[in-house]
């Protein structure tokens, strides 16, 4: 897996997560959880952003266990309010800290449902089939949110639009750690494992839509996405400075719009 994520970064990005999450997922999802309690295992939690989100929609009583290889981000959700469940009462919460090649089947068993947000496209191949053989084994229904597919929209457009998208997702797909990222592959590469396993999946398009009335995300967006694309390609570097300056003051007016896509992906065994 990539480098760790910042708290910080978690923290602007939430609402937008919570509105784009597909809620048509979460409720068939919920179809398909019929005993109580519900047995909840986030993989790749962070500050439990996903839980914040789903937990209400699902009945009670639940108990939500948070995966981890961040202590002080587990440490974060274990902190924070806990959600309630569509009852009204609040769910329980564990932590479990380590990294997802350090995950065993034994870890999910007795599960009702496995959950991750923006967490596919950060895995390696061998990380992701782990993590499918895992839930497979589990036998319980997945929905892996916010995965992100490399399409990015800007508006208006601008000549250094495609070269910095080919870069950034170039980025996502870099050797870490002598190892090749998914980055925007990861979600073709699940759902074609879950096929192989025999499981039915369902994909739902969730982009972030960003604009004046998100701007301090659409501001640490932009740094990010530049950012990694010029570390992809040096000889980028004069042109992006100059165009995120444009940007930035499109932005500052007002009049800019950034739809980043993703994709929720649902699996459940036949």
């Amino acid at each position: 897996m990539t480098p760790g994520i910042s708290s910080a970064w978690l923290a602007v990005r939430e609402p937008e997560d919570a509105r784009a999450r597909s809620t048509a997922l979460a409720e068939a999802l919920a179809s398909h959880v019929h005993e109580a309690p519900i047995i909840a295992h986030d993989l790749g939690s962070g500050t439990g952003s996903m839980m914040h989100w789903l937990a209400p929609m699902l009945p009670g009583p639940q108990s939500w266990h948070l995966h981890d290889r961040d202590a002080q981000l587990l440490q974060r959700a274990a902190d924070a309010p806990r959600p309630f469940d569509h009852g009204g009462s609040v769910v329980s919460v564990s932590t479990r800290v380590g990294a997802l090649d350090d995950l065993d089947p034994e870890d999910l068993r007795g599960a009702s449902l496995i959950t991750a947000s923006a967490l596919l496209d950060v895995l390696t191949e061998d990380e992701l089939r782990a993590v499918v053989s895992h839930c497979v084994a589990g036998g319980a229904p997945v929905l892996f949110a916010l995965t992100v597919t490399g399409d990015v929209a800007v508006t208006p457009a601008d000549p250094l639009d495609d070269d910095l998208r080919a870069a950034f997702n170039a980025h996502q797909q870099r050797v870490h750690a002598g190892v090749h990222l998914l980055g925007p592959t990861a979600l073709d590469r699940a759902r074609a494992l879950f096929d192989s396993a025999g499981w039915e999946v369902r994909a739902v398009d969730t982009p972030w839509r960003l604009g004046w009335h998100t701007p301090r995300l659409l501001s640490e967006w932009l740094a990010g996405w530049t950012d990694a694309a010029v570390e992809q390609r040096p000889q980028l570097r004069s042109a992006a400075a100059d165009y995120r300056a444009r940007r930035t003051a499109q932005a500052r007016a007002g009049a800019l719009s950034v739809d980043v896509h993703h994709q929720d992906l649902m699996a459940w065994p036949p």
